[in-house]
């Protein structure tokens, strides 16, 4: 209400100011007529509960007026709703202006999701197209391993086959991260044993342990998680998938943390990640210093374990030391949401 108030008497600050020039001419001018000066204070006080009944009338139908317009910009920018009458010129040149720019805005949302539906079409028809060749590439690899070949055809087939391996899980990460705004109509939550989710990504990437000659430590996971499967694989697989990448030699160790409920840990001994860089490692497009060097990384495979974690109302948190390697948490235990 003071609000209100204050708004209300700085928008007709001058009509009472020009009233009290009105009151001080008239009282001059009576004055030097020899008029009475009971006469005077009470024209005075006449005038003023005129001015002071008018006020308030004028502060209710201005309020009024407040309320309707304030209801009428809830909606926005969702919603136009009408905007109620006013008889000030520069008022109206607002409301139109409003509403131009909301069909403005109406156009350019329907233009973009025009357009962002293509790209993923686009995309999606592409990702599905490429893993034709790549199909077709395993399968000659495959013949050249059941038809036998000497030991230099062997040294070139063995790193053919992890960059094959790779393109194909860079495929796959296309298409989840073009399906990860609307993976929430693709959700099927259930209760799952954790270990078969694991083990489902480490057989995927044994070949790729193989030929890494990566020593793979992994404990059996005891625990059923609420979650959807094929959303946490994805997960569970990126983090191999760096494990993978950024580990030479050594051991890549997955097992559930103990006296911790559903806390699923990868670690690895591989390189590492800078402190500088582990604040930011979960931003989207951040690749790092590890990433600068290494020249291929992308940095929206643990943007998207991070965006993936968060809708499926899952945790994750990484440690890492430059030199002796990475701890990624995965807290599968579900926090209760807070409706607010």
């Amino acid at each position: 209400m003071k609000r209100k108030l204050g708004s209300y008497l700085k928008s007709r600050g001058g009509y009472l100011i020009l009233y009290f020039l009105f009151i001080g001419v008239f009282r001059c001018v009576l004055y030097l007529y020899d008029v009475r000066q009971d006469a005077l204070d009470y024209a005075v006080l006449l005038t003023a509960a005129l001015l002071v009944g008018a006020g308030g009338i004028d502060f209710i139908i201005y309020c009024r007026h407040l309320e309707r317009v304030e209801e009428a910009l809830k909606a926005c920018p969702y919603e136009l709703r009408v905007m109620p009458p006013s008889g000030e010129l520069a008022e109206l040149f607002y409301q139109e202006k409003l509403r131009q720019l909301f069909h403005y805005k109406e156009e350019l949302e329907t233009d973009t999701r025009i357009s962002r539906q293509e790209m993923l079409d686009y995309y999606s028809l592409w990702a599905h197209q490429i893993k034709t060749p790549i199909a077709a590439m395993q399968l000659l690899l495959q013949s050249f391993d059941e038809g036998g070949i000497e030991e230099e055809g062997a040294g070139f087939i063995r790193p053919m086959k992890m960059e094959l391996f790779k393109t194909e899980q860079y495929v796959e990460m296309v298409l989840s991260y073009l399906r990860m705004e609307d993976m929430s109509s693709d959700l099927t939550l259930q209760w799952y044993e954790i270990d078969d989710i694991v083990r489902q990504a480490v057989r995927k990437y044994s070949q790729l342990f193989i030929l890494k000659k990566i020593h793979l430590n992994y404990k059996k996971c005891e625990g059923m998680v609420l979650t959807d499967e094929k959303w946490l694989l994805l997960v569970i697989e990126q983090l191999l998938s760096n494990a993978l990448k950024y580990t030479q030699k050594g051991t890549i160790s997955i097992y559930m943390e103990p006296g911790r409920e559903c806390l699923l840990v990868i670690e690895d001994t591989g390189i590492g990640i800078q402190n500088e860089d582990l604040p930011r490692i979960f931003e989207k497009g951040f690749t790092g210093y590890n990433g600068r060097r290494d020249k291929k990384s992308t940095g929206i495979g643990l943007y998207l374990c991070k965006s993936v974690c968060a809708k499926l109302n899952h945790s994750i948190s990484l440690k890492s030391e430059v030199g002796k390697g990475t701890k990624v948490s995965l807290d599968l235990h579900r926090k209760p949401l807070r409706i607010e």
